[in-house]
């Protein structure tokens, strides 16, 4: 019998690659979008001496309000980012060799004291790239460009589970793992959840969204060495081998 695989990605592109790459190796998708964009309508600060871009989302807001560096050295948090950014004609200085907040700062520390450092992100970033830039010493500002929220008919992956019909689930931050419980507290099985997914291979695409499941109770049994939904589907795909 085909695996069954739930992947959470925005009901956009990235799903649509996100199914594709998995039919591609030889599992069943379960496309269950559990977040959705709302644009702020903001634009990064244009006074800063770098710029941070945390996803592709985020490149795609900016460009698309007409928003483009003005010499401003541009850090992305990975390659996809950096590859989307460069799409749409910006010129990224900076891509860390770990594709978290903790990259970014490593990758940054040593040569922002002094400098203004505009993080231009989601409403859910994590506080661990503000602090760790403004303990470096860098002026950061922070610009939300858009708000993540959980789509009204997220959930096909829980009825699934509780089912017993769902092999493994891929979850891509820590805001995909809370609107999972979010979504089954609201069907009223969050407790049969939990335990069900006792069953259920758990990959988690880096070491924050790995906490994030534990602390709700679930075991992470897969994180790939690189922080991306490719190596996260693979890995997840061997592991049920």
């Amino acid at each position: 019998m085909t695996a069954t695989v739930a992947v959470f990605r925005p009901d956009d592109e990235r799903i649509e690659a996100a199914v594709t790459l998995l039919e591609s190796l030889g599992v069943e998708p379960v496309p269950d979008p559990m977040l959705a964009v709302e644009a702020t309508g903001a634009v990064p600060r244009s006074d800063a001496a770098y710029v941070v871009f945390t996803s592709t989302t985020g490149i795609g807001l900016a460009a698309g309000r007409g928003w483009a560096p003005e010499g401003q050295r541009l850090a992305a948090i990975g390659p996809k980012t950096a590859e989307r950014a460069e799409q749409a004609g910006f010129t990224v200085n900076i891509v860390p060799e770990e594709y978290t907040s903790e990259g970014l700062v490593a990758a940054l520390e040593d040569e922002v004291q002094g400098a203004t450092v505009e993080v231009a992100r989601s409403d859910h970033g994590s506080e661990v790239l503000l602090d760790g830039l403004a303990a470096a010493g860098a002026d950061v500002h922070e610009t939300v460009l858009y708000r993540l929220v959980r789509p009204a008919e997220a959930g096909t992956s829980i009825d699934r589970a509780i089912e017993g019909n769902l092999d493994a689930v891929l979850f891509t931050s820590s805001l995909t793992v809370k609107h999972f419980f979010d979504a089954a507290r609201e069907r009223g099985v969050a407790a049969e959840l939990r335990e069900v997914m006792a069953n259920v291979t758990v990959g988690c695409i880096g070491p924050p969204t790995r906490e994030t499941a534990g602390a709700a109770g679930l075991e992470c049994a897969v994180v790939p060495d690189d922080a991306t939904f490719d190596a996260l589907a693979r890995a997840v795909v061997d592991a049920l081998d």
